[in-house]
């Protein structure tokens, strides 16, 4: 059975997300999407509010799950039984950061395996901050994340 790990902030998740996760769970056996913090960014949802978010939106999905971490993603990886890391590019700049991650998780676990997959055109430019950044504006983000997490976007800077 192959297991993949799908990590990331999702603060908040968006379509783009939810295209990697459908597409990577039309590949895998399960996958799991594993909400991580990054200590580079400071983040709008606590990780309780993003679990219910990425839960609210996958469950229609019968082999995606999620779950919270923390420490190193292949150590998370290793601890969920799964040596597959889903990893979304968007463009130029993201495959080089993601190169530089994937490079150093392979000296660290060379069982955990990073698969790349290609952000569909329309979510190319798609992410969490500019979703973030339109909504603190009172945008219509609607094109952007799912209803439920437009909703929580919307509490979150209402006032």
């Amino acid at each position: 059975m192959q297991r993949a790990v799908y990590p990331g902030s999702f603060d908040p998740i968006t379509y783009g997300h939810l295209d990697i996760i459908r597409r990577a769970s039309e590949v895998f056996d399960e996958v799991i999407v594993l909400i991580m913090n990054n200590d580079e960014k400071k983040g709008t949802f606590d990780m309780q509010e993003r679990l219910d978010m990425v839960e609210n939106v996958i469950r229609d999905f019968d082999n995606v799950s999620v779950t919270i971490g923390d420490g190193l993603t292949v150590e998370m990886a290793r601890k969920l039984g799964a040596n597959i890391l889903i990893r979304g590019i968007r463009a130029v700049t993201d495959y080089e950061y993601e190169m530089q991650l994937a490079t150093a998780n392979m000296i660290l676990a060379d069982e955990v395996h990073t698969v790349f997959l290609v952000a569909k055109p329309e979510y190319s430019f798609l992410s969490s901050s500019t979703a973030k950044s339109i909504a603190k504006c009172h945008g219509d983000i609607r094109a952007f994340v799912p209803e439920y997490v437009e909703q929580k976007l919307k509490e979150k800077y209402r006032g």
